[in-house]
């Protein structure tokens, strides 16, 4: 049986849709291509975004600046001076990217000028930090992205 070219480019099209649904079939059962949204409720959190750049505004303007520093008991975080510490309140959220298992909330609470959150609670590797916290009525945000 002969073949001419018109059913040679109709096979090479079934051919090439072939290939490409294999390939999506096969991403689409594939658990190891499995990758988490970034937060589950995302509509949620983008209404609250004018929230954080307000509260990253007041700490700029009050010159509020949170330092972070690894010790070797663990992340030192540590309040700006002249403050009533036990007057501070909020949480701090540390956010892994590569594992959301791994991602943890603290809540702040003072006796001196820093909170320190344990070695053993944190692997190194990448972290997303974010300290909300109070101060007299007002909000303030820190975050930062550090590698432990």
């Amino acid at each position: 049986m002969k073949v001419n070219w018109g059913t040679g480019i109709i096979l090479a099209f079934i051919a090439f849709i072939s290939f490409i649904l294999y390939f999506v079939v096969r991403m689409n059962m594939d658990d190891s291509a499995n990758h988490d949204l970034v937060t589950e409720e995302y509509y949620k959190v983008e209404v609250g975004y004018q929230k954080e750049i307000d509260a990253e505004n007041n700490a700029k303007e009050d010159s509020f600046n949170l330092q972070l520093k690894k010790t070797p008991e663990g992340l030192r975080i540590s309040f700006p001076e002249g403050l009533e510490y036990q007057n501070i309140k909020g949480t701090v959220s540390l956010y892994r990217p590569s594992n959301k298992h791994l991602d943890l909330a603290l809540p702040i609470s003072l006796s001196n000028s820093h909170l320190l959150i344990p070695d053993k609670r944190l692997l190194d590797g990448r972290w997303d930090i974010k300290i909300w916290w109070k101060y007299q009525e007002k909000k303030y945000l820190h975050k930062e992205s550090i590698t432990y």
